[in-house]
């Protein structure tokens, strides 16, 4: 018994002096502070765990130290960086991971955790970016990110290996904010998908984004053939020809993405594509003359800038006047105009819509005569409403 209470005795001994020195090194002493701080420093470049678990002692057993302590400053800014660091790699496999497995919703979730702490990771909003073609519900987020995205690659920061190529990069991201924007405003994607068809990549030769340009182009087509209806029947004014003039131009520019399309689709897609073309051509033409040499040769300009609305017509140029001092015109008669074919932007005042709704090449000036009463003023026509038709893939 006699060794067993002295085994019981040197068990106390031990358990007491080991609470003795647990208690003594938990007092926030200077001994205490300077051997925190220099395992610390010894391990900050080569062991930066160890390195972790002193600068967390210090500034358990010492929290209260003054502000402007440097060595506790420097212990707490390396601790929060390493935890930062440690949050984001695990944010990074996490978010690595809904990447591989299509995750678009996990991919914007964490991809805004981690730009939080690293705002220029461009990599990260580039995927932000493309999970919103797929996921409606981050469309909102990923509209910003691909905004994002592009001020960050034109400000030199890395794209690859997302991309190999600058210009594909700024594309595709273009893209992004076409497709996302077009859903609720098309017009208002037009100048995003001729950015985005206009940079070197594969982008540039896919039929479906010509297409899909188009599509835009028809919702702006069938919102000023709309706008021309308050004008039917009644006489010609400077508004009237505004509204026209600037429908010819959408029109001219559908017919340029359109003949782009059928140009670049494939043969399962050609014949769709070119119905819906000549249906379109002839509205404005009223004839398909030209249309082959159009969808032949239009790959080899380039593609127009996303129009710009006409506001102002061109002033009619002043007749030459005669030695006699009058008028080069014949009396009786007046100068004629033809509404321009495709491509170019009507901003004369001769061209008014057809029965269909499209464009005439007569003139809507009022011939004069030699009387003194004036000639009646031309009403618009009724024109006839486009049958809107569904827009085909390129491919």
């Amino acid at each position: 018994m006699r060794w067993i209470n002295r085994a019981i005795a040197l068990t106390a001994v031990i358990t007491l002096s080991a609470v003795a020195a647990w208690a003594q090194t938990q007092e926030c002493t200077d001994d205490f502070k300077t051997a925190t701080y220099s395992k610390w420093y010894e391990n900050v470049k080569t062991d930066q765990e160890v390195a972790y678990k002193a600068a967390v002692e210090y500034l358990t057993v010492c929290p209260n130290e003054p502000a402007d302590n440097p060595y506790a400053n420097a212990l707490k800014k390396f601790k929060k960086d390493y935890e930062d660091l440690v949050g984001n790699k695990k944010l990074a496999a996490d978010f690595e991971a809904a990447v591989k497995s299509n995750n678009y919703a996990e991919q914007v979730r964490l991809g805004k955790q981690l730009t939080v702490n690293k705002p220029d990771n461009t990599i990260v909003y580039i995927f932000m970016a493309n999970a919103g073609i797929n996921d409606a519900n981050v469309s909102a987020d990923a509209l910003q990110a691909a905004k994002k995205a592009i001020e960050l690659i034109e400000g030199g920061k890395p794209f690859a290996p997302a991309y190999p190529t600058k210009d594909q990069a700024l594309a595709s991201m273009n893209y992004v904010i076409a497709k996302l924007t077009a859903k609720s405003s098309p017009t208002d994607a037009i100048p995003y998908f001729v950015k985005a068809a206009k940079y070197e990549g594969p982008l540039k030769k896919d039929p479906r984004i010509y297409n899909e340009l188009a599509a835009a182009y028809a919702e702006q087509v069938a919102k000023l053939t709309e706008d021309y209806k308050a004008y039917v029947g009644k006489p010609e004014t400077t508004e009237s020809k505004l509204v026209l003039a600037n429908l010819n131009q959408a029109m001219d520019a559908q017919i340029d993405a359109l003949a782009r399309a059928t140009a670049l689709a494939d043969a399962a897609n050609k014949p769709a594509l070119l119905a819906r073309l000549t249906d379109v051509y002839k509205d404005r033409n009223h004839s398909d003359t030209g249309l082959n040499d159009l969808v032949t040769g239009v790959l080899a300009k380039p593609l127009p800038d996303a129009p710009k609305p006409i506001t102002e017509l061109p002033t009619p140029p002043t007749p030459s006047p005669t030695p006699g001092g009058t008028s080069a015109t014949p009396t009786g008669s007046a100068p004629t105009g033809s509404a321009p074919g495709n491509g170019a932007s009507s901003t004369s005042n001769t061209a008014k819509p057809s029965t269909t709704g499209t464009p005439t090449t007569s003139s809507s000036k009022p011939a004069t005569s030699g009387t003194t009463t004036p000639a009646k003023p031309t009403a618009s026509p009724t024109p006839k409403p486009r049958q809107r038709r569904a827009n085909h893939r390129g491919r």
